[in-house]
């Protein structure tokens, strides 16, 4: 059988008539193994253009026309583009961004009426993409058009034919939820622009500002000037700037653009140019990214057999690094949710959180592959809260958006303290923690403290609140007792046994209920109301991931939670039953395509099943993860989607990030290692690996017989080796306890 490996490469020794000679070997490319096409199709979200690990630059291919599909800019079945803007969203559910798009093109260029403007039709036998790096033919012009990026500066190459050409810069348009408030184009000299653009959209005060520029003069420029009108009242909130740049060019002559962005001031901007990109050598710029995403890349080493899974896996490490995002300058400097700038002092402030997916698995990944940025980000969200009054649940752009629920931040925060990280005040996090999950005022908090719930009939989206607070409560009292805080971890301790207070013995069911304590009517766990959010009964009964026991007490005892868990999985949805849009990736009732569904697979270690777990496991990443455009069977959520798969293709996964323990699941790969920041190596075996032997027979940890449903923190710290017995049937019940 053909195996892929994928391997650290190593100096070898030469022999030559010569003598004997030591050469380098070139530097193993991880980045063949990643698809950024994977998700631009169905509901995946992604976007395919370049960005560097975390960077503040997303450089990519805009259709041009809005639509949930187009959300990151592009969807793969379109056949327009209509520019190519440097900020974007990765697999998100709220369209917003598309700042700076430039659009080079020939005369006559073609303009349609309506959202699509200037455009050029394309082909996808014509485009292509790496990480750090797109290309794509503009069929309309016979322009090569090629990108990459910095941290904060995106750049851009075209190649010409012979032609009067010009490149426009459409500080205008605005796509899906996004509006342009406020533009501005300033001509510095004949090879240097630079402004700004003020939006609002899913974040409702955007400030970004721009400098840059170009590798050739340009011999004419226009700017097109609009007043803009905010469309509730009429009022003017600013100028809309199109502006046109000329040039004369030969055949086969390449243009180079290079734009560094800035949320602070063009000074900024300004900055971030000088420090990241100061010449034209667009091929430099791409060899550098590329070797940025393979450092990143490396640090996770996998083998097997099968190449999509390979790329899958590959390309699941690519999607989880592209958000969180830099939005601090090289100089420090960055805007607060107060909208004033703020200076960090050696650390680098993170954006665009979107903490209800992430902090279920890709918060956990970050702790092991990036450590310090998870204590940057941690510090990013002690500034927050210092300058807004609170912690941040779906920040970007400097912007509290309040998109989701919970105080997901958190269990992220959490998280890094338990398991070492250093490098942030631990007091001063636990007290923005306390007083995050003590406003009152805030999506019922005061009452949900006051009845032990949230009530249907005073909150929206009750029943999932109550569930989210409970967790996110049992982090805080975590992280209180470690501190010897007693009386912290008693209240919170007591908060998050909540849950209990939402769930009708007579239903079975996590069900809304009034300020008065009476359940909701006619209740059906089928059916997608606005009392549980994206999700319906069956998805949210399971999301209590501090107290599993206690649910499984609840509930009746293992055989009923173990039955529970059977009808989840196998009540099918009617044929003319219409599901959200969200509820994608359908195993019964189990939707993989949204967050609250991730970690129920794994419950069935809990109740002595495990080869039920391995089962569905399997299935969800051979079924549901594919090396095709429409590979992700729901958003990619800035990575959530894709850490699930990394984790659980490692035979392992969070249920409860802050336990600091990991599910045993079943291993894609014959062999998984990961490489940790303390110098050792976490390894993962699969003996007698096949596609059809899903079932473990047997766990050893560093040679020993292993007889828990879990791997701990710890042992993976410690550069532990674990080793999986597989087969094709179900295996024993080889854990003794949960």
């Amino acid at each position: 059988m053909k195996r892929f490996f994928v391997a650290v490469s190593t100096l070898v020794v030469l022999l030559s008539s010569c003598g004997q000679q030591s050469e380098p070997v070139k530097e193993f490319d991880y980045t063949q193994y990643v698809n950024p096409f994977i998700g631009t199709d169905f509901t995946g979200n992604t976007y395919p253009g370049a960005s560097v690990p975390f960077g503040m630059v997303q450089l990519s291919p805009d259709n041009g026309i809005s639509g949930w599909d187009r959300i990151a800019g592009y969807f793969y079945p379109d056949s327009t583009i209509a520019g190519f803007s440097h900020t974007h969203l990765s697999g998100t559910g709220a369209g917003d961004l598309y700042d700076f798009s430039f659009m080079p093109v020939t005369f006559p260029y073609k303009e349609a009426a309506g959202d699509l403007g200037i455009h050029s039709k394309f082909s996808h036998d014509e485009e292509g993409a790496e990480p750090g790096y797109y290309w794509v033919n503009l069929k309309d012009y016979g322009i090569k058009v090629e990108l990459t990026s910095t941290e904060r500066t995106g750049i851009q190459r075209y190649t010409f034919p012979k032609s009067d050409a010009a490149v426009f810069l459409n500080l205008k348009k605005a796509m899906n939820w996004d509006f342009t408030k406020d533009s501005q184009v300033e001509v510095v000299d004949s090879v240097t622009i630079q402004g700004y653009r003020m939006s609002e959209g899913w974040a409702p005060d955007q400030r970004l500002f721009f400098v840059t520029k170009f590798s050739k003069p340009f011999k004419a420029f226009n700017m097109d000037t609009t007043e803009i009108l905010y469309p509730a009242d009429k009022r003017r909130t600013g100028t809309a700037y199109v502006a046109r740049f000329d040039f004369d060019m030969n055949e086969g002559e390449q243009l180079v653009v290079r734009t560094a962005i800035s949320g602070v001031d063009i000074d900024g901007a300004k900055k971030n140019l000088a420090a990241e990109a100061t010449t034209n050598d667009f091929d430099g710029y791409r060899a550098a990214a590329k070797s940025m995403w393979n450092k990143e890349l490396s640090k996770m080493t996998a083998v097997g057999p099968n190449h999509d899974d390979l790329v899958n896996f590959y390309t699941g490490l690519y999607h989880s690094m592209l958000a969180p995002t830099i939005y601090s300058d090289v100089d420090g400097r960055y805007r607060g949710p107060d909208m004033k700038i703020h200076q960090t002092d050696g650390w680098i402030d993170y954006s665009t959180f979107s903490l209800w997916d992430t902090y279920r698995a890709a918060h956990p990944l970050y702790t092991y592959m990036h450590p310090e940025r998870v204590k940057d980000m941690v510090l990013s969200f002690l500034a927050f809260y210092d300058q807004s009054g609170r912690l941040p649940v779906w920040n970007f752009q400097g912007n509290e958006t309040d998109m989701m629920i919970g105080y997901h931040s958190v269990p992220v925060i959490v998280e890094a303290y338990l398991k070492g990280i250093k490098g942030f005040d631990a007091e001063k996090a636990l007290e923005a923690c306390v007083n995050t999950a003590n406003i009152d005022e805030y999506r019922s908090i005061g009452l949900y403290k006051k009845l032990g719930y949230v009530p249907y009939n005073k909150e929206g989206e009750s029943v999932s609140k109550t569930l989210e607070y409970a967790f996110d409560d049992y982090a805080i009292a975590l992280m209180a007792k470690a501190m010897g805080k007693d009386s912290i971890y008693n209240d919170f301790y007591r908060r998050s046994q909540f849950y209990r207070n939402q769930y009708n013995k007579e239903t079975g069911f996590m069900q809304p209920r009034d300020d008065k304590g009476n359940w909701i009517a006619n209740f059906d766990p089928k059916e997608y109301t606005e009392h549980i959010t994206e999700s319906n009964g069956w998805q949210y009964v399971w999301y209590v991931p501090q107290d599993v026991e206690g649910l499984i007490e609840m509930v009746g005892g293992k055989e009923p939670f173990a039955a529970k868990l059977d009808s989840m999985f196998t009540l099918v949805p009617e044929e003319n039953e219409e599901l959200p849009i969200f509820s994608t990736g359908m195993i019964g009732q189990y939707a993989h395509g949204n967050e609250p569904s991730h970690h129920v697979i794994y419950l069935y270690n809990a109740v002595n099943q495990p080869w039920k777990t391995q089962q569905y496991a399997a299935q969800v990443m051979n079924d549901l993860y594919r090396n095709a455009p429409h590979g992700i069977c729901g958003n990619e959520d800035c990575g959530q989607m894709s850490a699930w798969y990394v984790f659980s293709a490692m035979g392992m996964y969070p249920v409860n990030p802050v336990a600091l323990r990991y599910e045993i699941g079943t291993p894609l790969f014959e062999s998984v290692s990961m490489k940790l920041d303390n110098g050792k190596e976490f390894k993962v075996i699969a003996h007698n690996f096949s596609k059809e032997n899903i079932y473990v027979q047997g766990v050893k940890v560093n040679g020993q017989v292993y007889d828990k449903s879990y791997i701990t923190n710890d042992q993976i710290m410690s550069g532990a080796t674990v080793e999986f017995e597989m087969g094709n049937k179900p295996g024993p019940v080889w854990y003794n306890n949960y």
